[in-house]
C-alpha cells in the first residue's frame, strides 16, 4: 500500500477514535520528536510536524494508536500488522 494511502487510512482511524490530528510546523531546535499525542481539555490531540516525511507521520500515528483499545473499531489488516510491529 502506498504511504499516502496508508496515512489516509490512519487518519480515518484516529478520527473514528475521537482523536483530533493537527499538522503544525515545529521548529527543529525546539523539537525532541516529530510529534505525539496529548490530552487537551479532556480530548486527545495528535500533533505532527507538517514538515515530517510521510513515513514519519505514519510512524507517529501508529505509535499514538498503540495507546488505544481498537477492539471496537474496524481496522484494516495491514494496519493491524503494522501496529503489532510498532514499539510504544
Amino acid at each position: 500500500m502506498r504511504d499516502e494511502l496508508l496515512l489516509g487510512h490512519l487518519e480515518e482511524l484516529t478520527s473514528k477514535l475521537g482523536i483530533k490530528t493537527r499538522y503544525e510546523r515545529v521548529h527543529f531546535a525546539e523539537a525532541v520528536d516529530q510529534g505525539g499525542i496529548c490530552r487537551v481539555r479532556g480530548e486527545y490531540l495528535l500533533i505532527i510536524n507538517s514538515q515530517a516525511t510521510t513515513k514519519e507521520k505514519i510512524r507517529i500515528t501508529l505509535r499514538a494508536l498503540k495507546e488505544f483499545d481498537l477492539g471496537h473499531v474496524e481496522v484494516l489488516p495491514v494496519i493491524r500488522k503494522l501496529l503489532e510491529k510498532t514499539l510504544r
